[in-house]
């Protein structure tokens, strides 16, 4: 082998070695931690030109979130070494605002639901900084968020511990992506002070620009991924 060409192949194998190293980086560095505590965006109760219903502000409560009670998920199949398996990635750092009016209950609202991306986690190490530094990109974009824009299917009236079944239409942001998605919704009047409720959705990551990087031991993963929220508000 002439010495030219051992030259370019050293240095090729050098640019491989490099690049090789870099996307091993990428997959391992450890992602930015949480910016702050997740707060809500708070709801206004005063008149607009919102697809929102108007709630009377005589008897309007404010019920705020609870992150310590509440929880959020996303759910996805996938299939590692050769067995199907169900990944399930979880946080309490979730916030937002549901007002409600007793007299009118189907004027209820529902403010911007926030949740912090950066501290998904999942029952795996390794998956949890790909999910933050390849899939979600969550240095740069820390907050998932759901901004509600109807309300279809509330009751005219609610009793204590009865639980109500309703849809809300919004839009979702992921990253610098935003699409419109319904949210199929319950939620439980436990007294004048407390709500509980959940929700879910499936979406096709791929309408939000999300890609999941190759990794050995995983040789197919499903196109969609459902996004639940269980969650407890109290009135503030």
């Amino acid at each position: 082998m002439s010495k030219n060409l051992l030259t370019i192949v050293l240095i090729l194998g050098a640019i491989v070695i490099i690049a090789g190293g870099l996307l091993v980086y990428s997959f391992l560095k450890p992602p930015e931690a949480a910016s702050t505590p997740i707060e809500a965006l708070p709801v206004s109760t005063e008149p607009d030109s919102s697809t929102l219903d108007q709630v009377s502000q005589s008897d309007a409560t404010v019920f705020q979130i609870v992150p310590s009670e509440s929880e959020v998920r996303f759910i996805i199949d996938e299939v590692l070494r050769g067995s199907p398996k169900t990944v399930v990635g979880t946080t309490d750092q979730v916030a937002g605002e549901i007002v409600v009016s007793a007299s009118d209950p189907a004027a209820a609202k529902v403010g911007t639901i926030q949740v912090n991306a950066r501290t998904l986690a999942t029952d795996n190490d390794f998956r949890n900084r790909a999910i933050k530094n390849q899939i979600l990109d969550t240095n740069d974009y820390e907050i998932v968020s759901f901004t509600p824009r109807e309300i279809v299917g509330l009751p005219d009236s609610v009793s204590f511990g009865e639980t109500y079944n309703f849809q809300i239409v919004g839009d979702l942001t992921i990253k610098d992506v935003t699409q419109e998605v319904t949210f199929d919704a319950s939620l439980t009047v436990e007294s004048e002070t407390r709500l509980n409720g959940s929700a879910s959705t499936m979406i096709r990551y791929a309408d939000f620009d999300i890609t999941i990087p190759q990794a050995p031991s995983v040789t197919g993963v499903a196109d969609d991924v459902t996004l639940e929220i269980d969650f407890v508000a109290l009135a503030q």
